[in-house]
C-alpha cells in the first residue's frame, strides 16, 4: 500500500467505526467492535479491496493509534472519537494534574465562555502530548494550546477515562479549569 492508500483507508475506517457504520453496512456492537472478517468482506464488496495484512498495517502505523484489535484479532474498533453512541467500557481513573487541548484561536472566546464541550462527539479529548495537540489544532486555523487543571476537575468530581491510545476523555471541561498557554 502506498501512503495515499493508507491515508484513504484510515479515513474511511474512521468514518465507519467512529461516525457512520451504515456507510459500509456494518453493525457495531454496543462497545464499538466490528467483526474483522465482515469488515473485510464488505470493503471488498464495495470496491475497496483490503486484506487482513493491509488492515493490520493501517492499524499499526496510524500515528494517532485511532484503531485497535481485540486480543485475538477478530474484532476492530475506533479507540475514541465516536459521534455515535458507543460504550467503550472504560473505567474512570485519576488523571495527571495537567492535561492539554488544542484548538484554533478563533474559538477561544466561545471556549472561555462555555468551556470545552464535546460537540458531536461523546467526549472532550485531552492529552499529555503538547506537540501532537498543536499539530491537531493547526488543522483548524492558528493553533492555541489550552492547559486543563485536571487535578482540580477530578477533585471536584469530574470523571476521566484514558482510551487505548492514551487520549484522555471527559464529558466537558468547565471554563474555570482552563488556562491559555502563551507559548
Amino acid at each position: 500500500m502506498n501512503e495515499a492508500q493508507i491515508v484513504s483507508t484510515s479515513k474511511f475506517l474512521s468514518l465507519v467505526l467512529r461516525h457512520d457504520p451504515t456507510a459500509l453496512g456494518i453493525t457495531l456492537d454496543s462497545n464499538g467492535w466490528a467483526d474483522v472478517d465482515e469488515l473485510l468482506a464488505l470493503l471488498n464488496a464495495k470496491g475497496k479491496p483490503l486484506t487482513r495484512e493491509q488492515l493490520a498495517y493501517v492499524v499499526s502505523t496510524n500515528p494517532k493509534k485511532r484503531f485497535a484489535f481485540n486480543d485475538d484479532g477478530t474484532r476492530i474498533r475506533a479507540s475514541q472519537g465516536h459521534s455515535i453512541e458507543i460504550d467503550l467500557a472504560l473505567t474512570p481513573i485519576t488523571p495527571p494534574d495537567i492535561l492539554y487541548h488544542g484548538t484554533a484561536t478563533r474559538f477561544l472566546e466561545s471556549i472561555f465562555e462555555k468551556g470545552l464541550i464535546p460537540g458531536s462527539r461523546q467526549h472532550v479529548h485531552l492529552t499529555l502530548d503538547v506537540e501532537m495537540t498543536l499539530e491537531v489544532a493547526k488543522r483548524h486555523g492558528k493553533p492555541a494550546l489550552l492547559i486543563i487543571d485536571a487535578k482540580a476537575m477530578s477533585q471536584a468530581g469530574h470523571l476521566f477515562y484514558c482510551s487505548e491510545n492514551h487520549v484522555w476523555l471527559t464529558e466537558n471541561v468547565p471554563a474555570e479549569y482552563l488556562t491559555l498557554d502563551d507559548r
